[in-house]
């Protein structure tokens, strides 16, 4: 039988999840990894389909309840539709996964608008006004968790990639800044910051060829996922999974501005034949 990931929190029990983006990547393993914990998740994403099927493994397996909801972030009103269906449903959410999330891929000038709208509506206006939502209630019953999703594209710009590095950017600076804000409340905001990994992202995003990630040995989503849940749940600000991608992210810091474009604009490169 498959044990619980030991962690130095309790375990938890009987508490909701609400995991945006649970249709792939992260959102699945982080809906499997509460579960595991019993813990109950609301899974919601566009892929209604994939919700469903997830869903159903998590029920039979765990012994929990897993609710769908169809959702899309990337329209004006999506986060706002989903809070409400969740107030619809009476459902107490005591962890907010903002997982939800793309990228695009070439030079702004030449990338659609609406598509980086999307970007923008999904990766920022989204976890926004998410938080804006559930947050108050966690901070009333004084118990409750966030974890954004960001990236450690957040630490530098990101020629070829302009507004999903901005996008994450302002991501951790968000969740830094709320977990002060909520010192002593016993509610934090932690921001996720993995470097590539291996999903569907890099598909999406037309990236498979990236110096990021071409011949590239990733970190693993399991890795990525139980690196962010831990930090949760101990209440930190930011966790960057992996010793190489700490590493960058610290030395970045300490080279000039210009230097860094430069160098994330060589790594972005395309290196198709």
């Amino acid at each position: 039988m498959e044990k619980p990931v030991e962690f130095p929190d309790k375990i938890l029990v009987r508490k909701t999840a609400l995991i945006t983006g649970a249709s792939a990547g992260f959102g699945v393993e982080f809906a499997r990894l509460f579960a595991q914990h019993r813990n109950d998740v609301i899974l919601t994403a566009r892929r209604g389909d994939r919700l469903s099927e997830l869903a159903a493994s998590l029920e039979s397996k765990y012994k929990i309840n897993a609710h769908v909801i169809v959702a899309d972030l990337a329209t004006t009103d999506g986060a706002r539709k989903l809070f409400e269906q969740v107030q619809e449903k009476r459902l107490e959410v005591e962890y907010l996964i903002n997982n939800a999330g793309f990228g695009t891929f070439g030079e702004f000038a030449e990338t659609n608008c609406e598509e980086s709208m999307d970007l923008v509506r999904v990766n920022v206006a989204a976890i926004t006004e998410l938080t804006a939502l559930f947050l108050p209630a966690m901070v009333t019953r004084r118990s409750g968790r966030v974890l954004n999703v960001a990236s450690a594209a957040a630490f530098q710009p990101g020629p070829l990639m302009a507004t999903y590095f901005a996008s994450k950017a302002y991501a951790l600076h968000f969740s830094e800044a709320l977990n002060e804000e909520l010192e002593g409340k016993e509610v934090s905001v932690t921001a996720l910051c993995p470097g590539p990994v291996r999903t569907e992202f890099q598909q999406v995003a037309g990236m498979e060829t990236s110096g990021l990630v071409a011949n590239k040995r990733l970190i693993s989503i399991e890795e990525v996922v139980e690196a962010g849940y831990e930090a949760m749940m101990k209440g930190k600000a930011c966790v960057i999974p992996g010793v190489g991608t700490k590493l960058l992210s610290f030395a970045v810091r300490f080279m000039p501005r210009r230097f860094v474009a430069k160098f994330v604009h060589r790594m972005q490169a395309d290196r198709a034949p």
